[in-house]
């Protein structure tokens, strides 16, 4: 272990610190917990306590299924939900700061329904669609939509205007300046959008899905706590927390092809 560390630090030192600070964390809430028991283990799991619930989970099931079935319900639903909001949040964000005549149309609108707070949505919803998975679709649509036409929108207007009339000197067309200049212009704006929708995609679901889930990782903290079971609550913000990263990482990676250009 000592070494793998020595080997990170001399090749990269930002995420050998990182790794030692998780060390030392992990280290600390051992001895809190397991080693001394100074920490109250009913009330804040120690890391044997969340080994063990997470074998349960992962062999026997809890809340109606193995914690690979709730895992994959879950991601499903944002994938699905972020995807909507991405194919309708972006284009309306882009569209918007092309043409003002169509912002001043679209923006009343838009200024009302978005300081609603997307958990605000789920009773309409369930009246709309009943328990089913399009009504969690919806909220999780809602929460990832408004960052995507917003920083969408701020992509396009804040291009750099000198590229504009370099295009237009050049005797380049209206639609030419949009998809060669003012699009790829704003993707860096785009994509910060896309990134924080996703965060509230996750952040959502996890409240969407405790209101008549039938699986998900939602389903799995609110049966836990009902059961007062805090290492099983533990086991679902951690999953909860890693498959955030992971699509965070694949929206990344997606970034890192399409805006080639951009440094790092």
């Amino acid at each position: 272990m000592l070494a793998s560390v020595v080997s990170i630090w001399k090749k990269k030192p930002r995420a050998a610190i990182g790794l030692a600070t998780v060390l030392v964390l992990l280290l600390a809430w051992y001895l809190g917990t397991d080693a001394a028991g100074v920490v109250d283990r009913q009330r804040f799991p120690s890391p044997t306590d969340i080994w063990a619930a997470g074998i349960q989970i992962t062999t026997r099931g809890y809340a109606g299924g193995t914690l690979v079935l709730q895992a994959l319900y879950s991601l499903r639903l944002v994938v699905l939900g972020f995807l909507v909001a991405a194919t309708t949040g972006v284009p309306l964000g882009i569209l918007m700061g092309l043409s003002r005549r169509f912002e001043a149309f679209v923006n009343p609108a838009f200024l009302l329904v978005r300081p609603i707070p997307p958990l605000a949505w789920i009773p309409l919803a369930i009246v709309w669609l009943g328990l089913a998975d399009s009504a969690k679709v919806l909220v999780i649509w809602f929460a990832a939509f408004v960052p995507a036409v917003i920083n969408s929108h701020l992509g396009i207007r804040n291009v750099d205007q000198t590229l504009v009339a370099a295009g237009r000197v050049h005797g380049a067309s209206r639609a030419r300046i949009v998809w060669d200049v003012l699009i790829p212009g704003a993707l860096p704006m785009i994509f910060t959008g896309l990134r924080l929708s996703l965060q509230a995609s996750w952040t959502t679901l996890v409240a969407a899905e405790l209101v008549g889930a039938v699986l998900g990782l939602g389903k799995v903290l609110s049966t836990a706590y009902r059961d007062i079971y805090p290492a099983m609550i533990a086991v679902g913000m951690i999953t909860v927390a890693l498959l955030g990263a992971l699509t965070t990482k694949v929206l990344d990676l997606i970034e890192r092809r399409v805006v080639r250009w951009r440094q790092y």
